[in-house]
């Protein structure tokens, strides 16, 4: 069983982030996939951020994290804004109240 930091472009930080919602290997990683797993990580709290997201799923692939093409980071981008969307649900009426405000997500 390979460590997760010997996946390319994840490192000590990811490998701790990872292991808060109970994955430790790189098997478990590419068993699961990009999506799958960055879904475990932020509903295990971790803050969401494009760019790790970019690193784990150009990683999977055994490619630099900047690798991706334009429309690759078109695909990346539509992708992890549908994880983030799905794992970070705002409770209804708080969503209403902030638009109110101004400061909803809108």
């Amino acid at each position: 069983m390979a460590a997760i930091g010997t996946l390319r472009n994840l490192g000590p930080a990811m490998e701790r982030d990872f292991a808060k919602c109970g994955l430790t290997t790189a098997e478990e990683l590419i068993a699961l996939g990009a999506d799958d797993a960055y879904a475990r990580l932020i509903s295990a709290g971790i803050r969401p951020h494009f760019i790790a997201y970019c690193a784990l799923a150009m990683g999977l692939e055994g490619r630099d994290w900047q690798d991706p093409s334009a429309a690759e980071k078109v695909d990346l981008r539509r992708r992890f804004d549908a994880i983030k969307a799905e794992q970070t649900q705002v409770p209804i009426g708080i969503e209403a109240e902030l638009d109110r405000i101004g400061t909803g997500r809108r």
